[in-house]
């Protein structure tokens, strides 16, 4: 095939024998701190393509496009979620206080997919965990992977 027919993203993510980051299926639900922090990514990723575009580097340019790409789609795609104050049962957004059977406690605050970090206490919406516990109300138990849980508290 004539190089004429070939997109220029696609020879950008050939030099650098990249592919593209996989987009999440699921419905890319964000807390308003997700949400900015898809905003920062988007700001920092021009403010890199602009500097390796000066310098000529073609793998970081094609780098950094793809990961434009993604946190575009990933920006198009954001449906902002904040749960109601005072409710009663788990929603999106909400942080939820269990306490396993044995005795054991745990924290978690369900977010967004690319907001998720669960050294830091975040699960993504769609874990096993939170779709256990949506729609669930203090006091009432949930089982995850064999482990029972009760839910203690909600914020």
């Amino acid at each position: 095939m004539s190089r004429a027919f070939t997109r220029e993203e696609d020879s950008e993510n050939a030099i650098a024998g990249i592919g593209e980051r996989p987009v999440s299926q699921h419905r890319n639900l964000v807390t308003p701190t997700g949400l900015a922090r898809i905003e920062a990514e988007l700001a920092g990723l021009r403010e890199a393509l602009a500097r390796a575009e000066s310098e000529g580097d073609r793998e970081r340019i094609a780098m950094i496009s793809r990961d434009l790409r993604y946190w575009n789609a990933r920006r198009e795609s954001a449906e902002l979620s904040v749960p109601e104050d005072g409710s009663d049962v788990v929603r999106f957004g909400m942080t939820v206080e269990l306490e396993a059977e044995d005795g054991s406690a745990a924290t978690w605050r369900i977010v967004g997919e690319d907001e998720a970090d669960p050294a830091q206490g975040t699960i993504s919406h769609v874990s096993p965990m939170a779709r256990a516990l949506f729609g669930r109300s203090s006091g009432d138990a949930v089982s995850v992977n064999g482990k029972e849980w009760e839910i203690v508290g909600l914020k």
